[in-house]
């Protein structure tokens, strides 16, 4: 685990920063109180799309089990303290949107590197809907705002990645 958190280190961040938190999530306990409080969250969301019954219990159902299930559950924040107040918006954005690809690169990092190690994992966004939950559940300071869990674990004999469709890079590349 903490080979995985030092390589997630290495990428890229703004202003010589480590702008992110990691926090294993490990004991039972723990990982109940968050699907809770998660849970919590996204019922009333998705009570307000006027979902169905069924259907909200059937996806609460799917979300508690990928956190309970997973045999590392790690919470992804996002901290900002290093980050500069500019004292327009459009600079106070930019500044933001560094340190959240930052945290992006640093993902990518950790997930690769779990891959090497023979790894499969995946991330979790939902954090992002319900970050006051996930901060009280987990008892962070108020400046780590909760952004990814990851998911990791070694995958079953035989099991492949999903197939993803051919990339088309005329439609994503532009030349000059």
């Amino acid at each position: 685990m903490r080979e995985l958190i030092a390589l997630a280190c290495a990428a890229p961040a703004p202003h010589h920063s480590r702008p992110w938190r990691f926090v294993h999530i490990a004991s039972a306990e723990a990982r109940e109180t968050l699907a809770d409080a998660m849970a919590d969250a996204w019922r009333v969301d998705l009570e307000r799309e006027e979902r169905s019954v069924h259907q909200i219990a059937a996806l609460l159902a799917r979300s508690r089990s990928q956190l309970m299930e997973a045999p590392v559950l790690l919470l992804a924040c996002l901290c900002l303290d290093k980050a500069r107040v500019w004292p327009d918006s459009r600079r106070r954005v930019a500044e933001r949107d560094m340190f959240v690809q930052s945290l992006g690169a640093a993902l990518q990092n950790l997930l690769l590197a779990a891959g090497e190690r023979g790894l499969a994992g995946y991330l979790k966004g939902a954090p992002l809907f319900c970050q006051d939950a996930v901060r009280a559940a987990l008892d962070l300071p108020p400046d780590w705002a909760p952004a990814f869990l990851v998911l990791l674990g070694y995958p079953r004999a035989g099991a492949g990645l999903a197939a993803r469709p051919a990339v088309a890079v005329q439609d994503l590349l532009v030349e000059r």
